[in-house]
């Protein structure tokens, strides 16, 4: 059979970095400049980076589209802005400001020309009942996508674990709860960041996580975890989603962990995802970002062919 015309090839994914190794730095004590990181990250000839709302030096609105011009003049694009807001708080006037932050954020991103922010659901109080909270997330999401919608920026959900400045885990942390909550959301603006890693921390299976959402995926975090002993029957048994990272998981290089990116790339390929993935990586090393940049390149050439 010839190659297909080259206007109608499907694109690849395209790569982009979160800097997981230089949060304390750019988030909570300034040791690290942005600059520092785009420079940084400029060597790993990748398409993007992923941006933080959290980052000291996003505090002054005024600075957003300057972050913008100073990613584009190193050859890279802002796509994905990563937020943490908590819906699940029983008092709506406390719900009501974190709408409001997400809708700040919002505007954020769109100033940064990411076309992807992120959302949570929120955190899982002891007392909040499975049914509230996907109701709760459910409603506070909708009233988000409106402003969403106006400056063409889609919200994406990630089956996450806890931001670090959270009392509790996130409360649609386990598969069943995250599926639920992504059913009451069926707004074409509204999709999944799919974290394969994420699903280990809750005790999940994140093949069979990703069978269940894969038609929802707009986004993805690329990572990878390590057991440093025992077996993954183990770690549920011993973790089952607790409050804390689980002990016997590492975070590591990409392809040398529990994660089946053939597996992974192959479900993603087979719904036609072509969108972008964002490497959560590095923590021990530059190096370590480098190969699995190379890592992850290999995969996506290998399962999106031109």
């Amino acid at each position: 059979m010839p190659p297909l015309p080259a206007t109608a090839r499907t694109p690849r994914p395209r790569l982009a970095a979160f800097p997981k190794a230089y949060m304390q730095a750019l988030v909570k004590d300034g040791s690290m400049r942005l600059q520092e990181w785009i420079d940084l990250a400029a060597g790993l000839g990748i398409d993007g980076l992923e941006w933080y709302a959290g980052f000291r030096e996003m505090a002054d609105e005024s600075a957003w589209e300057g972050f913008r011009h100073a990613v584009e003049a190193r050859g890279m694009v802002i796509p994905m802005l990563c937020c943490s807001p908590d819906f699940t708080h029983p008092d709506a006037a406390f719900r009501a400001a974190e709408i409001a932050k997400q809708e700040r954020w919002i505007r954020m991103a769109h100033a940064l020309g990411a076309g992807y922010c992120r959302t949570l659901s929120g955190q899982r109080r002891p007392e909040l009942a499975p049914a509230e909270g996907v109701r709760l997330a459910a409603e506070s999401i909708r009233a988000c996508l409106p402003a969403a919608r106006a400056l063409g920026v889609t919200l994406v959900i990630e089956n996450h674990y806890k931001d670090d400045f959270w009392e509790y885990p996130e409360f649609a942390q386990k598969m069943d709860l995250f599926c639920r909550l992504v059913d009451a959301v069926p707004d074409a603006g509204f999709g999944v960041n799919y974290d394969p890693s994420n699903a280990f921390l809750a005790g999940d299976d994140p093949l069979e996580l990703l069978r269940r959402v894969s038609h929802r995926v707009v986004t993805m975090h690329a990572s990878d975890r390590f057991l440093l002993e025992g077996t993954l029957d183990d770690l549920r048994r011993e973790e089952g989603g607790s409050v804390g990272y689980a002990k016997r998981l590492r975070h590591g290089e990409i392809g040398r962990g529990l994660n089946d990116y053939d597996a992974i790339f192959t479900e993603l390929a087979s719904k036609g995802f072509t969108g972008w993935i964002s490497i959560e990586d590095g923590v021990d090393g530059f190096d370590q970002l480098e190969r699995s940049v190379a890592f992850l390149r290999r995969k996506i050439a290998a399962h999106w062919p031109e």
